[in-house]
């Protein structure tokens, strides 16, 4: 299991990759998966630009991270993508904690 907590303006975000599923939650530890996540559908279309006039938009987006996150090796290798991904609209990553040891600030 992989726990890494970002920085989105105020709010901190808590993501668990724990083998190939991923969990969203907030501060006080509200846990989802990527089904139970507000997508921003003009996020989704810059992100999948064939899926901009698709009325299945959320569930096809849905699937293609869950396929994307099946495709990584590990754990390890997911987050890197996630954090990659995540930075490039404004989430900070602040630590890591790894298989249940020390949690390690990333700055």
């Amino acid at each position: 299991m992989l726990v890494m907590i970002f920085q989105f303006g105020s709010e901190v975000v808590n993501i668990i990759l724990k083998d190939k599923s991923v969990y969203f939650g907030d501060s006080q530890n509200n846990l989802t998966t990527i089904d139970g996540l507000k997508l921003n559908r003009a996020g989704v279309e810059l992100e999948f630009p064939d899926l901009k006039d698709d009325e299945e938009w959320k569930a096809k987006a849905i699937e293609r991270f869950k396929e994307k996150i099946k495709s990584f090796s590990s754990e390890v290798a997911a987050s890197h993508y996630i954090v990659k991904d995540l930075s490039k609209y404004g989430y900070e990553i602040k630590s890591i904690q790894r298989k249940g040891f020390r949690v390690k600030n990333v700055n």
